[in-house]
């Protein structure tokens, strides 16, 4: 008898790929296969007021070329994520651990689209092996290295 492996949802900017991007990716793979959605250029900005240092076609790109990734898509340009949710039919979403969503909501807002079926989960352990384990953390180690070598000419 044939097992269907399950459906794995995670969502993110993805804007420069580090340790932490794979450990979840990883970690969901263990629950299943692994779908990804990449959010647009347009709804990182909405979200954070920040734009993504890599353009949204490149992310996607990348993601899709990642080991233990079995597809990824954009998000929606219209801001509304569970309807990217209904349209990949997870059985489960997989939050990562800075991701400010709160699970209530989140299962609240599926069951309301009458996708109760839906696992929520949120990975726990957030990934800190190496000193640079986020993007944010990247960026300002790149603007210190900026700003060093503009001193020394």
């Amino acid at each position: 008898m044939n097992k269907i492996a399950k459906k794995v949802l995670i969502a993110g900017t993805f804007d420069i790929i580090h340790p932490g991007h794979i450990y979840l990716i990883n970690e969901a793979a263990k629950l299943g296969e692994v779908y990804v959605v990449v959010a647009t250029d347009k709804n990182r900005e909405l979200y954070s007021g920040e734009a993504p240092i890599i353009p949204e076609e490149q992310r996607l790109a990348v993601m899709k070329s990642i080991k233990n990734v079995k597809d990824a898509k954009l998000g929606r340009h219209d801001n509304d994520t569970l309807k990217t949710v209904k349209d990949i039919k997870p059985d489960i979403v997989l939050l990562g651990p800075d991701q400010k969503y709160s699970i209530k909501t989140l299962k609240k807002g599926l069951t309301d689209m009458g996708l109760n079926n839906i696992e929520v989960k949120k990975l726990e352990i957030y990934y800190k092996k190496y000193e640079l384990h986020s993007s944010s953390q990247i960026k300002q180690k790149i603007i210190e290295k900026y700003k060093e070598n503009n001193k020394e000419s």
